[in-house]
């Protein structure tokens, strides 16, 4: 079945007739739904973009796709126009032990949709592609908008939105559905992981042979625990270090030659990684690796257009402490959504309903309002963004 989506025509600005169609709320649901009962997990999201991407064909809107990543244009698309990039992602990650239902379930209960990936990002991604079908027709619209649903978020893989980002075309702004309370959250923090290897010599645990690897590392891992970095700003810790894995001994009568663990390393913008590398090598005695796509910190100025018309529109901002792919994106961004960070990767994860329908309407008049802004902003904006790659 082919859906129609009628064209508006007339100055771009905030106007009655720029509702909500209650059929893209009801049919958001429908499309989380089928989302939820379809295995995602990251590098395995073939089958969730083939469904986006059969939803909006049944508009008759014409996708781009390479690999499992989904992107497309605004009907009226003007090169001439500045583009903004509305992002989330396809997968999950795996359900952890704790699920009393079933993860691909999508079962409806007071006002909760539960399901694995219903939360962290679903909630997001089909409240996004709303806002894109609400505006798609939109002759008078003052920017085009590209939609994009991509991969391997959950695990910064090589074939998510990275891998796409040259296809795209010029873009000015980058607005990434991520659950915050419908929050924006104008900085987020980078994560560095790093894995960790303190050597000893192995020997007989009944003698007094060896040199315990787990011992020998005890001081360095104090060192994680207790460490703070410097507060360039008060009250804001830069830098949060976390072991999260621990790995040593063959077996209960030799004495480990080796003991390997793992460190989830958060940061604001404040330390640069190699910066933090430099202090972790220099204070202990292990082997540090730094695991390959790190992502970098990112913020965005309080003036740029963006943050000022979420304030207008009501919208609180903050610096979120969870990195998503947000930290590829070279341009300013905002990080928003419907849903809750905390539920993120939970056992029985669910997003409740009326967020969607909040999140739809949201999105909406993020992008409505935004012209306004610009008209009565002077300033350049382009370079509002402070950003980290590595």
């Amino acid at each position: 079945m082919i859906k129609e989506i009628k064209a508006r025509s007339g100055i771009f600005g905030v106007k009655e007739s720029l509702q909500l169609d209650g059929l893209h709320f009801s049919e958001s649901i429908s499309l989380l739904q089928q989302l939820i009962k379809t295995p995602s997990f990251s590098g395995e999201e073939d089958k969730a973009a083939d469904l986006v991407q059969e939803y909006l064909a049944s508009y008759s809107i014409k996708t781009n796709r390479k690999g499992n990543n989904l992107w497309c244009y605004n009907k009226y698309y003007d090169p001439a126009k500045p583009t903004i990039l509305l992002n989330s992602h396809l997968d999950t990650v795996k359900p952890n032990e704790g699920y009393t239902n079933d993860p691909f379930c999508p079962e409806i209960a007071n006002g909760r949709l539960f399901g694995l990936g219903s939360n962290d990002a679903g909630g997001c991604l089909v409240a996004l592609i709303a806002a894109f079908l609400h505006f798609y027709s939109y002759q008078g619209l003052g920017f085009n908008l590209c939609l994009a649903a991509t991969a391997e978020e959950e695990n910064s893989g090589d074939n998510g939105i990275k891998s796409i980002l040259p296809l795209l075309g010029k873009l000015e702004l980058g607005i990434v559905g991520e659950p915050t309370l419908l929050q924006m959250a104008i900085a987020e923090k980078g994560n560095l992981v790093i894995d960790c290897v303190c050597t000893g010599r192995s020997g007989h645990a009944a003698r007094e042979e060896g040199d315990n690897a787990i011992y020998k590392c005890m001081k360095d891992l104090e060192w994680f625990r207790d460490y703070q970095f410097p507060q360039l700003v008060k009250g804001v810790t830069p830098v949060k270090m976390t072991i999260t894995v621990i790995k040593s001994g063959t077996q209960h009568n030799i004495v480990p030659a080796k003991c390997e663990f793992t460190v989830d390393i958060r940061h604001d913008d404040a330390y640069t990684q190699q910066q933090i590398l430099d202090v972790i090598k220099k204070n202990t005695s292990v082997e540090v690796t730094a695991r390959p796509g790190s992502l970098g910190a990112s913020s965005v100025s309080t003036d740029h257009p963006i943050v000022k018309t979420g304030i207008a529109i009501g919208c609180k901002t903050y610096h979120s402490p969870t990195s998503s792919d947000q930290a590829w994106l070279n341009i300013p961004s905002v990080k928003i959504g419907p849903g809750n960070s905390a539920r993120s990767h939970s056992s029985d994860e669910f997003v409740f309903l009326e967020e969607i329908k909040k999140g739809i309407s949201l999105y909406i008049k993020l992008l409505d309002s935004l012209p306004l802004t610009l008209i009565n902003n002077p300033n350049q904006y382009k370079n509002g963004m402070k950003h980290i790659n590595n």
